[in-house]
């Protein structure tokens, strides 16, 4: 009788435990060149980060030829030792969607170009990342492109998943992958109206209660990103990365009407792009409370607490907009 209580104590102690495990904190990293700054550094050390999720290269499809080939392949001047590196390929939907499109013969290219970049710079993996926007008319060539990629690279895979593809999953299909990874942003058309599209609420709530039924283990992705739109006579000419809103508040040439908008007051060039007087910037970001939200929302919506979140992306523009001490608050809320 005492071993069946004792045994009934450390099985409730197990389930506590399990249920109170918190997610660990990764970051993706998103840029050309892998240096990291004192601040990039810090905030790893900090948060006692044990994975990086590289991007190693896109593909996209050749002006050219019209074949897949891949686009700006990350340069290392930094070493990677001290993380584990999860090598990131983006692949664009519309190569997904040639209909001639050889899937082995692709797989075995992707495969083949991360084992040089690897070779390189003496870097050792078990897992790769698939990031592909797939689509109902590109599903056929992707989930095939997903099961010969498996196989030939013999490593756990995991594959980006989009809110839509996590509703509609019996149209869509599930990728052959050991685990999917949500990205909770990008939500909503980039537009010239009040809302943000990299995060809003109504859009989210059409598709949380999804996320319950969804069949594969997904890990979550949160933005700590921002841009600005720009607007001429009502239409959009362009997206602007890495934005300084203070800077352009001390800039005479942008006058700040409402929040997160300004007016080009006079033409001006700032940062290499011309922006034309009566134009217009919608400036896009993600507040601390937009995250502490978007992480309470998912708790209350996962049949499972994910076992890590992926903050997109690492670079010191980014931090330098959130308290230390953020990434912790997001966690502890699993």
């Amino acid at each position: 009788m005492k071993k069946i209580i004792l045994f009934g104590v450390i099985l409730c102690l197990f389930i506590s435990c399990q249920q109170q495990e918190k997610p660990t904190i990764s970051f993706y990293y998103w840029k050309t060149i892998f240096r990291l700054s004192p601040k990039e550094k810090n905030t790893l050390t900090t948060n006692e980060v044990k994975r990086l999720y590289i991007r190693y290269f896109d593909i996209d499809l050749s002006p050219q030829t019209q074949k897949p080939f891949p686009r700006t392949p990350i340069r290392f001047e930094n070493t990677t030792s001290g993380y584990e590196i999860i090598p990131v390929v983006y692949i664009k939907n519309k190569v997904m969607l040639d209909k001639k499109l050889n899937v082995l013969d692709l797989a075995q290219k992707t495969n083949s170009f991360i084992q040089q970049i690897n070779l390189k710079n003496n870097i050792t993996i078990q897992e790769i990342q698939i990031d592909c926007d797939w689509t109902l008319e590109s599903k056929d060539n992707y989930l095939r492109f997903i099961d010969a990629f498996k196989k030939i690279s013999n490593k756990k895979l995991s594959a980006t998943i989009r809110l839509h593809q996590i509703k509609y999953f019996k149209k869509t299909k599930i990728p052959n992958v050991d685990r999917g990874v949500l990205m909770y942003y990008n939500m909503g058309k980039i537009a010239t109206d009040s809302l943000n599209s990299i995060y809003d609420l109504s859009i989210a709530n059409r598709y949380l209660s999804s996320l319950k039924n969804y069949p594969l283990p997904i890990d979550i992705a949160l933005p700590i990103y921002s841009w600005g739109i720009h607007i001429r006579d009502g239409k959009i000419i362009g997206l602007r990365n890495k934005i300084n809103v203070k800077n352009l508040k001390n800039n005479s040439s942008f006058v700040l009407t409402k929040k997160n908008w300004f007016v080009v007051a006079h033409s001006d060039f700032k940062d290499g792009v011309f922006y034309k007087k009566n134009d217009q910037i919608k400036i896009e970001t993600i507040s601390e409370n937009d995250l502490l939200e978007m992480a309470n929302n998912l708790e209350e919506n996962t049949v499972q607490n994910p076992k890590e979140i992926i903050f997109y992306d690492l670079d010191e523009f980014n931090l330098k907009n959130y308290e230390e001490g953020l990434f912790e608050k997001i966690i502890d809320c699993f």
